[in-house]
């Protein structure tokens, strides 16, 4: 059998999966491979998984599920199963996929062009995971220089189907430490680790280079990324400085922080780096310091509250997002109405909620009653929502009359639906000077507005002139300069 040269990349969950594929992606078109937008035309399918929830898990079946069918009218194609989902359960994979040809770790993504090989040498299933000793026992012995000459490919990496040229990631660190009872990514991604900056800078150059504006630091555990250079140690502050003075890059974005390790000199260096965006995901999960200490926070609802305090105090216009799990192992009514207090006090851009599922592996699987009835959690998660909701179109207004810079990304989704409409109905048109764009804030609002296509990939001022709890709504501002002119920095 000739080995496959035709590959689709289908890539579910965080920002970490996307980036895990963006580098398989140029390490399989390094080797010859050729990347297809189309499931249909590729020799190889290789599906990147997420396992944070039960939820993201059955959305990986559903997909195994549809390319049986597809294997079963095309015998030789190739289906391998990437990412934390693999790591966690390879063998209740292939219990439940026995299509399945290859299965591999977030850990040993460099193995996987020897991978194809033996799978179209006729191996096949072709396995590469982490053991349990070696994730988590003896850390020294999982030597990360495998994975760092694979992000070496940087320098051919081209991004995924569907995403921009202008924003790109770059991964500070890898894995986390933190153990909390409902999570499955230190079993899955391993012990933390942060990557050497110079080689990170070494990595936004050649990316400003291709073309990015803006980067976006990728952590499980952000703001505690921490190495030993020369006997000095180096934070995410100083890493922020040095990558501020990459030329081309013109913002920069950090995630996800932990609020048990917060300093509040990444306040600071939000204020003195002018490209560094006011911007914070910063989970807080409950509201309840009971249901924090059951999920093993290493932090109390007051701190937090404070840090949040603090946020706003150092840097005025910062604009906050945060993750809720409602519903967690013994939740009560009174514990949820003080997560919406929470809400309602720190008053965030945007939330991310979940309803709580069990993590195989996980110590709150193992030690603790997964007791909040599904339609309860239903109906929490769907309350918090709405709070967030009320309260986004409350501070959205406020908006109204003000003048923003806004990174301009592309058409907005409306133009693309419509021009694909007429498409549709066999009209020839192509793009109009009054065709909506889109863009984001430096605090990560999305803002729409009609202009010309030469616009994008330029920072310009815009005036907000409507507001949703989801968007703003805006005009071209001409009087606001941008570029490296004093207009251009955010008023701190």
């Amino acid at each position: 059998m000739l080995t496959p040269k035709t590959f689709y990349l289908d890539t579910m969950g965080c920002q970490m999966n996307v980036l895990d594929s963006e580098l398989v992606s140029g390490m399989l078109c390094s080797c010859g491979y050729e990347a297809v937008r189309d499931i249909q035309s590729a020799d190889i399918v290789l599906v990147n998984t997420c396992s944070v929830r039960d939820h993201a898990e059955e959305k990986a079946y559903s997909r195994l599920g549809q390319l049986k069918s597809i294997k079963s009218r095309r015998p030789r194609l190739i289906v391998g199963v990437i990412g934390c989902m693999a790591q966690r359960d390879p063998k209740g994979i292939l219990a439940k996929a026995d299509h399945v040809d290859l299965l591999c770790g977030p850990s040993q993504l460099d193995h996987i062009p020897a991978m194809l090989d033996e799978v179209a040498a006729g191996r096949s299933p072709v396995i590469s995971v982490s053991s349990e000793q070696s994730r988590l026992l003896d850390p020294a012995r999982r030597s990360l220089e495998a994975l760092d000459s694979l992000e070496e490919l940087d320098r051919s990496r081209i991004p995924l189907p569907g995403q921009s040229v202008l924003q790109r990631y770059v991964r500070v660190q890898r894995g986390c430490d933190q153990f909390c009872t409902f999570c499955v990514v230190p079993f899955t991604r391993g012990p933390e680790r942060s990557r050497d900056p110079r080689r990170i800078v070494e990595e936004a150059k050649i990316l400003a280079d291709r073309g990015a504006k803006e980067i976006t630091l990728l952590g499980q555990t952000v703001n505690s990324y921490s190495y030993l250079e020369m006997g000095r140690r180096t934070g995410l502050a100083d890493l922020l400085a040095r990558i501020n003075d990459v030329s081309g890059v013109e913002r920069i974005r950090f995630v996800t922080s932990y609020p048990g390790d917060f300093s509040d000199n990444l306040f600071y260096a939000m204020c003195d780096l002018p490209k560094v965006c006011e911007y914070l995901h910063i989970p807080a999960q409950s509201g309840s310091n009971e249901v924090l200490k059951r999920m093993r926070r290493d932090y109390s609802v007051e701190s937090y509250i404070d840090l949040m305090h603090r946020a706003r105090e150092i840097v005025p216009e910062i604009q906050l997002a945060g993750d809720f799990i409602v519903g967690f192992c013994g939740e009560i009514e009174d514990d949820f109405e003080r997560t919406v207090a929470l809400v309602e006090t720190v008053r965030y851009k945007n939330i991310f909620c979940f309803k709580y599922s069990p993590r195989p592996g996980t110590a709150a699987d193992r030690h603790q009653a997964d007791d909040v009835p599904t339609a309860v959690k239903r109906r929490r998660n769907s309350q918090l929502l709405k709070v967030q909701e009320q309260i986004a179109a409350r501070e959205n207004q406020r908006m109204i009359g003000r003048s923003v810079e806004v990174l301009v990304e592309g058409y907005s989704k409306a133009a693309v639906k419509a021009q694909q409409a007429e498409q549709s109905r066999g009209h020839e048109v192509g793009w109009r000077r009054s065709d909506q764009l889109v863009g984001r804030t430096r605090g990560d609002h999305i803002v729409v507005f009609n202009g010309d296509r030469s616009l994008i990939g330029r920072l310009i001022g815009v005036r907000v002139v409507s507001a949703t709890a989801l968007t703003l709504h805006a005009v071209p501002d001409a009087a606001i300069e941008h570029g490296t002119t004093a207009a251009s920095t955010p008023q701190r």
